[in-house]
C-alpha cells in the first residue's frame, strides 16, 4: 500500500449566508488557503492522527483502534469524538475503508489559522471523503449539517454559485473576477462564530422564506455582473439590510464600524470570521487602528 495525499480549498461565501440553507442562490469563492491530508500505511492496527497548524505546530493528536475506531488516546476528547464519528460515517458509506488490520499514520496540514473560519472542518471532511471514496456532502450533513457550499468550494478551483434544490446541490462555475477587485478586502473580526449555533438561531426566526430566498438570489445574480464598485456596494448594503431584518441583528457596520467611509458586509455566521469591506490600502488603516490587524486583499484571498 502506498502513501496517499489529498488537498481541499478553503471557502468564503460572499452572498447568501443563512438563506442558502433554504434554497437561496449563493456566490462563493474557494480560497488560496486550504488543508492537506497525508495517509501513510503502517503495520499496526492503529490509526495515528496528528494535525498541524499553519506554523507546523501540532494542534491536535489522537490514536484510534482501526477495528472499531474507538479512541485509544487523544489531546482533545471532543475533537477526537467528532473525528471518530466522521471516520465511522465514511466507513458506513464505504465498508472497504479501514477494513484491513493494517493501520495508518495520518497527518493534516492547515495553511491558515483555525480561527479564520475558512473551513477547518469542510476541508478535512472533503479530504477524508477523497481518501475513503465516500460522499463528502453526506459526511458533512450527517456530522454537522449546513448547506454544503463549503464542500463545493473544497472541490472547485474557481468562483461558483451554489443552490440547494430539493436538497440536491446545484453548482455552477461563474466568471467572477471584478475589475474593481483591488477595492475589496477581507477583514477578520478576531472571533470565530459557531456555524451550528448560528444556523439554530436562524431557524428560530419567523419570516417569509420564499420572499427571502427570492430576494437574496436576485442580489447574488446582480453581484456577479455588477458593472461598477458603487453598484456592488449598493448590493452589499441591500444584502445586509435584508438579513438584518430577518435575524433581528444590527448590521456589523452599525455595530462596530459606523464611521468607516466604505461598505462592510458580513460573510457566513454574523458577528465572527471575516467581513468584506470596500476601500483602498490607505483606508484599511482604520481597521488596524480599531484592533483588527488581519486584512487580506481580494486577489490574495481568491484562489
Amino acid at each position: 500500500m502506498m502513501q496517499k495525499e489529498f488537498y481541499s480549498n478553503g471557502k468564503l461565501l460572499l452572498s447568501g449566508e443563512y438563506a442558502i440553507l433554504d434554497g437561496a442562490l449563493g456566490l462563493a469563492i474557494p480560497t488560496s488557503y486550504g488543508q492537506s491530508l497525508k495517509a501513510t500505511p503502517t503495520d499496526k492496527a492503529v490509526l495515528e492522527w496528528t494535525s498541524f497548524d499553519e506554523n507546523n505546530d501540532i494542534w491536535f493528536s489522537a490514536e484510534f483502534k482501526v477495528e472499531d475506531l474507538s479512541i485509544i488516546s487523544t489531546s482533545d476528547d471532543a475533537i477526537a469524538r467528532t473525528l471518530a464519528t466522521l471516520l465511522k460515517e465514511a466507513r458506513a458509506q464505504n465498508p472497504l475503508f479501514l477494513s484491513e488490520d493494517d493501520g495508518f499514520e495520518v497527518e493534516t496540514y492547515l495553511s491558515f489559522p483555525k480561527s479564520w473560519g475558512l473551513g477547518t472542518s469542510s476541508t478535512l471532511i472533503n479530504n477524508l471523503a477523497q481518501w475513503a471514496r465516500a460522499d463528502a456532502y453526506e459526511l458533512l450533513w450527517n456530522a454537522f449539517g449546513g448547506s454544503g457550499y463549503d464542500i463545493a468550494c473544497a472541490q472547485h478551483n474557481s468562483p461558483i454559485t451554489y443552490q440547494l434544490k430539493n436538497g440536491v446541490p446545484q453548482i455552477e462555475k461563474v466568471n467572477f473576477d471584478p475589475y474593481f477587485k483591488d477595492s475589496l478586502f477581507f477583514v477578520h473580526l478576531n472571533q470565530k462564530q459557531s456555524s451550528k449555533t448560528a444556523i439554530a438561531a436562524y431557524r428560530d426566526q419567523e419570516f417569509d422564506k420564499k420572499e427571502l430566498v427570492d430576494h437574496i438570489s436576485s442580489i447574488t445574480q446582480k453581484m456577479i455582473v455588477a458593472p461598477s464598485l458603487s453598484e456592488f456596494e449598493i448590493l452589499m448594503e441591500e444584502h445586509e439590510d435584508v438579513l438584518s431584518k430577518v435575524l433581528g441583528i444590527a448590521p456589523i457596520k452599525q455595530l462596530l464600524f459606523p464611521d468607516f467611509p466604505g461598505v462592510v458586509k458580513s460573510l457566513g455566521a454574523w458577528g465572527g470570521d471575516f467581513v468584506l469591506v470596500t476601500g483602498d490600502i490607505g483606508s484599511m488603516a482604520y481597521f488596524k487602528e480599531k484592533g483588527y490587524p488581519t486584512i487580506i486583499s481580494f486577489p490574495k484571498m481568491m484562489l
